[in-house]
């Protein structure tokens, strides 16, 4: 570990110094765990590709500024981490990123019992918010994992009403939602 600090002091110093080379070679040896990172929240390879390129992009461009108090990587890590913070905040993300996310904050052994079940509680205190049949349908099909047809047959209902009703729960919870499921990127990009 300390000579991974060693070998990025230098290769900072390198690139201080106008050293193109550094940056090929901080680039080589960090952008495909930044990149994995990135993807595990957005699910978008364009989107983690261009916010890659703008790091390094930014990285040359104030090479001579630059003043990195933590490691090389803590300091990738964190800038990444901010971006995709960033996407989500300005809604620049699509939404099925919110849909996986509320998926993953349901799904036990996510997180520590304690952040987990305050995660869940704020969760569910939105979709008690949910007109009730809005709030059924959303119950049904993710706490019972029913089938939209299945959802249909039971509450006697068309499929697209299940559809537009699942879609309507979805959109409330994603806007209530936003400190909530920027906790969670938080947590995610960095376990």
């Amino acid at each position: 570990m300390h000579d991974e600090y060693l070998v990025d002091k230098q290769l900072i110093d390198r690139l201080k110094g106008d050293e193109a080379i550094a940056l090929s070679i901080i680039y080589k040896k960090y952008w495909q765990s930044l990149y994995i990172s990135a993807h595990n929240i957005l699910k978008d390879q364009q989107a983690c590709e261009d916010i890659i390129q703008e790091l390094f992009i930014k990285l040359w461009n104030n090479r001579h500024t630059l003043e990195i108090t933590v490691s090389l990587k803590a300091y990738l890590y964190a800038s990444i981490r901010y971006e995709v913070y960033r996407q989500v905040r300005t809604g620049a993300v699509r939404g099925e990123i919110y849909d996986n996310l509320l998926e993953r904050l349901e799904t036990p052994g996510t997180y520590n019992d304690i952040e987990y079940k305050e995660l869940i509680g704020q969760v569910s205190s939105v979709v008690n918010k949910l007109p009730e049949k809005c709030r059924e349908v959303y119950k049904l099909s993710r706490e019972e994992h029913l089938s939209h047809k299945q959802i249909a047959e039971q509450l006697n209902i068309s499929t697209k009403t299940v559809e537009n009703q699942i879609t309507k729960a979805l959109r409330y919870l994603r806007t209530s939602l936003t400190t909530t499921v920027i906790a969670a990127i938080t947590y995610l990009l960095v376990n």
